[in-house]
């Protein structure tokens, strides 16, 4: 035995951040290129005081299975799969990695903005089939993006961030719907604050960057699509469930919205066949708002940092504010 606290990786991790945890854990890190089934993972946490996740669900049967279980630490701003209530009555505390992804989720959110207003997945599928042909004219046509209005649901500091590429990089209009006002956001960037319905009514961009939480679960539906203009696009770079898919999909077969550049999805991986993927008028990734390799290597240093501070009796430095009355 060392004596230092055990812990458990779920997923291969940088070795910076390997070499970190392991001068002060006994470190056990899954090195499947799959994800660690459920059994598996039950049986790795029997003995951690400490569990590093990509984004596993946490819930009161994999809690029963982990009794000396202090932290879990999840490499994503996003908890919504930590059950916090089954982790509190085990006094098991939550922390997650804000901050370190805000340029990089906001560079995506305004990459997919341009995308579907230029149409870019489906002119480049367009050009590789050969049809490109002299003479091409309004068919291939798209929207402008500098000087529109942008409409953002959600605005924190990726919102901000998104807020001052529009208006000071595109000359956009802002706007937002948050549930506080943003006074930084509104003198430099000069975003305006307003209701959701004259929000979707106005904007030729709507931006979704709210968390999910029950209130925001199914936030855009038929109603919501059904205020936007006609010529408008809609974005979402938060989380899949803030959509009511079905009343998506109708939005853009029947032209009630233009087109939709989506980055998440209610279920993920996106199912073969699923109607977005038959539609022409969208731009679909898979879920890689913070996928480049600083920004991962940089969450998964911020991860472990988080983890060790519990460990060690400290207050870390991203605790999910929902356990900030927890002593570890």
């Amino acid at each position: 035995m060392t004596g230092k606290p055990r812990v458990f990786v779920d997923r291969r991790i940088p070795d910076e951040v390997q070499q970190v945890l392991e001068e002060s854990c006994e470190l056990d890190v899954w090195q499947g290129e799959d994800t660690i089934p459920r059994d598996e993972l039950a049986a790795r946490l029997a003995h951690a005081e400490g569990y590093m996740t990509m984004g596993r669900r946490i819930d009161d049967e994999l809690l029963a299975s982990a009794p000396r279980l202090k932290v879990v630490s999840t490499v994503s701003v996003g908890y919504n799969h930590f059950d916090i209530e089954a982790m509190k009555r085990r006094g098991v505390v939550g922390t997650h990695t804000p901050e370190v992804l805000d340029e990089t989720v906001a560079d995506l959110a305004f990459l997919l903005m341009l995308g579907a207003a230029r149409r870019v997945a489906e002119l480049d599928a367009y050009v590789r089939r050969g049809e490109w042909k002299r003479g091409d004219g309004t068919q291939l046509f798209g929207v402008d993006v500098h000087h529109a209005t942008l409409g953002i649901i959600g605005m924190g500091r990726i919102g901000e961030a998104v807020a001052r590429r529009a208006a000071l990089g595109f000359g956009m209009k802002v706007q937002y719907y948050n549930r506080s006002r943003r006074m930084e956001a509104e003198e430099k960037y000069g975003a305006v604050h307003t209701d959701l319905d004259e929000l979707l009514a106005t904007s030729d961009f709507v931006l979704l960057l709210t968390p999910l939480t029950p209130a925001t679960k199914g936030l855009m539906g038929a109603r919501e699509f059904s205020l936007m203009k006609r010529s408008a696009i809609f974005v979402n770079a938060s989380r899949g469930a803030t959509v009511d898919e079905p009343a998506l999909v109708a939005a853009l077969r029947n032209g009630t919205i233009r087109a939709a550049g989506l980055d998440v999805f209610d279920k993920e991986p996106l199912p073969a066949g699923h109607p977005l993927t038959t539609l022409p008028n969208t731009l679909l990734l898979p879920h890689i708002g913070s996928a480049t390799t600083k920004t991962r290597d940089d969450m998964a240093m911020l991860a472990a940092r988080n983890l060790m501070a519990v460990l060690r009796g400290e207050a870390p430095p991203h605790m999910v504010p929902e356990f900030k009355a927890v002593t570890p």
